[in-house]
């Protein structure tokens, strides 16, 4: 669909309407395109992916963990602060 404009040279089309037809149908061809690369995916994810959002799963709980720690220990020593 992408080699030639099959409106170019219509009777019935001004230049400008048939490079607008020829733009949407470029724009539809995409849209079709990523459905089939949507679903492809949907259907079979992709490992690599998979392990990259494994990775940051697991920094990300490392991060939740320093986090807290860090929260406790102000809350801890705003405690101990109080007390003194």
């Amino acid at each position: 669909i992408f080699s030639a404009n099959p409106y170019e040279n219509h009777p019935s089309l001004t230049q400008t309407e048939a490079e607008l037809l020829w733009e949407y149908a470029q724009l539809n061809q995409h849209l079709k395109d990523l459905v089939v690369q949507t679903r492809s995916l949907s259907e079979t994810p992709d490992e690599t992916i998979l392990k990259q959002l494994r990775i940051l799963e697991r920094k990300m709980g490392l991060v939740l963990t320093l986090f807290k720690a860090s929260v406790w220990g102000v809350v801890n020593e705003q405690t101990f602060s109080a007390h003194s």
